[in-house]
C-alpha cells in the first residue's frame, strides 16, 4: 500500500470522505495502525481510520470497507478536554490561561448603571487537554515532516509511504526534493534511526544517500 498526504479517501461506495493527513505507525516496530483523514464532505473534523478499515490505498486514491456503522463511528483524531481548576490551582494560576475570571459586581452610584462580569460569571475557572486518540506509543507523522541525516542535514521532507500488505510494515519513505537533492529518492526503512512527529532521522550520511538513484512517478511501488 501506498500512503500520500493529501490523497482522497473515498468509502467503498463512493463517496469522499475527506483526504490523509497523516500516517500512524510505531516507531520501533514502523507498523502502520491507523491514518488521519482531514476533514472533508462528510467528516466536520478530523477523523482516525484503523488499518483495518482500509481496502485499498496507492498514489491517486484510498478506498475504505467496512459498514456506513463503521464510518460513522469513527473516532476524531483529537478531543479536547476542560477540566476544572482547584481552589489550589485557581489561586496560584494567572489569567487568562483558558479559562474564565472571578465573576464580581458593584452597586451603583446614583444614576450609574449597575457593572458586572456576568459572562465570566458563569464559568469556574479551567484547564484544557487536548489528546490524541491513537494507540499508546504510536506517532502521528505529519505531513511534510523533515528528513535529516546522520551527520544533521536536512535533505528534503517525507512525500510518501510505502508498506507491505500483508503486516502493514513500511518498507520505504519517498523524500521530495530538498536543499540537498533536487530529485526524489527512494529510502529504505532500514536507514531509519529514530522517527518523530515532525522529523525522520537517518543513519547514513549524504554520501551514500547520493548513490541512490532517482525515484521516478512512473516506476512501480517497491516490494519489501
Amino acid at each position: 500500500m501506498e500512503f500520500k498526504q493529501g490523497t482522497q479517501v473515498y468509502t467503498s461506495d463512493g463517496k469522499c470522505v475527506g483526504s490523509v493527513d497523516r500516517v500512524v505507525l510505531h516507531p520501533k516496530t514502523k507498523e502502520v495502525t491507523h491514518i488521519v483523514v482531514r476533514k472533508g464532505f462528510l467528516f466536520t473534523e478530523d477523523k482516525i481510520i484503523p488499518q483495518t478499515l482500509i481496502a485499498s490505498a496507492n498514489d491517486e486514491r484510498v478506498t475504505l470497507g467496512g459498514t456506513d456503522s463503521d464510518i460513522n463511528s469513527l473516532l476524531p483524531f483529537e478531543e479536547t478536554h476542560y477540566l476544572p481548576l482547584d481552589d489550589t490551582e485557581a489561586a496560584i494560576a494567572d489569567y487568562p490561561l483558558g479559562w474564565a475570571s472571578p465573576y464580581y459586581w458593584h452597586e451603583p452610584l446614583g444614576d450609574e448603571i449597575p457593572y458586572s462580569n456576568f459572562e465570566a460569571g458563569h464559568h469556574h475557572p479551567y484547564r484544557s487537554e487536548t489528546e490524541q486518540n491513537i494507540p499508546e506509543d504510536t506517532i502521528a507523522l505529519k505531513e511534510g515532516a523533515r528528513v535529516v541525516t546522520a551527520n544533521g542535514q536536512d535533505i528534503g521532507s517525507i512525500r510518501r509511504i510505502f508498506t507491505n500488505s500483508e503486516n502493514n510494515r513500511v518498507t520505504h519513505f519517498l523524500i521530495a526534493e530538498g536543499l540537498i537533492f533536487k530529485e526524489q529518492k527512494l529510502i529504505p526503512v532500514s536507514w531509519i534511526r529514530e522517527i518523530q512527529q515532525d522529523k525522520i532521522l537517518l543513519n547514513v550520511g549524504v554520501a551514500i544517500l547520493n548513490q541512490l538513484p532517482e525515484y521516478k512517478e512512473a516506476y512501480p511501488a517497491p516490494q519489501n
